[in-house]
């Protein structure tokens, strides 16, 4: 009944009322057996995502995933991103993060994406529009496997890089696989999906993606922050527990 009633609500709203939506499932899906650090609550259950209809992956009241949950804690508990006066660049927003971002006035705060109506500019990142040494510290997210040219973009995201700044520059990596594969012959979608995994991926990273990033000119650390917590604190927030977090600086003069 409860779940008829809030399908029957949330198609009544217009398309994009995300707050009015995770509002409702704050209230249907309240509880405290998983908990949230990005939007604070605690839930009975997380949402299924992605094509897996039985996970356990998206929070309720605001739509994060394992990886951006995790992402927010490195932010804020071992970076303390909350007392960093800086400028940020965030590429490809998530609603979850970006709002969270948006709200902390230390921060002056630039999102872009080509495509999402979520980003505060529409831009190309193999092609930044920005001056050189504009940004204290970036998150890419879980894109550079969209993107052709990565090097490029790589490349880019160093030069608007301060000297002495930070990187966040995830990206999936398949464990077992020591190099990166790439074929730019395949373009069907359904064939995307088929060798890469998604039909918007163009290759699968393997373990030399720090090479790439150290090609770039980027100093890259691999940090398996996620092993700083334990299991209940991993199962209560969902994170994702193979997820290595690539934190890049670029030297300073």
């Amino acid at each position: 009944m409860i779940n008829s009633l809030k399908n029957i609500a949330v198609k009544h709203f217009p398309v994009g009322s995300r707050k009015i939506y995770h509002r409702l499932n704050i209230f249907f899906y309240k509880g405290e057996e998983y908990y949230c650090p990005i939007c604070e609550k605690g839930f009975k259950r997380f949402l299924p995502a992605g094509e897996n209809i039985f996970g356990n992956s998206k929070c309720p009241g605001c739509s994060s995933l394992e990886r951006q949950r995790l992402l927010w804690l490195y932010l804020t508990s071992k970076l303390k991103i909350q007392d960093q006066k800086i400028k940020l660049l965030n590429v490809a927003p998530d609603f979850a993060i970006q709002s969270k971002l948006k709200s902390l006035s230390n921060i002056d705060y630039i999102s872009i994406d080509l495509e999402s109506n979520l980003a505060m500019q529409k831009q190309d990142l193999t092609n930044l529009s920005f001056s050189d040494n504009y940004f204290d510290a970036i998150l890419c997210y879980h894109v550079l496997e969209h993107i052709v040219d990565d090097r490029k973009a790589m490349s880019e995201l160093f030069r608007v890089l301060k000297p002495g700044g930070w990187a966040i520059l995830q990206t999936p990596i398949e464990k077992d696989r020591e190099k990166t594969f790439e074929d730019f012959s395949i373009i069907l979608p359904q064939e995307r999906k088929k060798i890469f995994g998604q039909e918007d991926h163009v290759r699968i990273y393997g373990q030399d993606y720090f090479k790439r990033l150290e090609q770039s000119g980027f100093i890259v650390i691999k940090d398996d922050f996620i092993n700083n917590l334990n299991r209940t604190e991993k199962e209560r927030l969902v994170l994702d527990k193979n997820e290595i977090i690539f934190f890049c600086t670029k030297q300073a003069n």
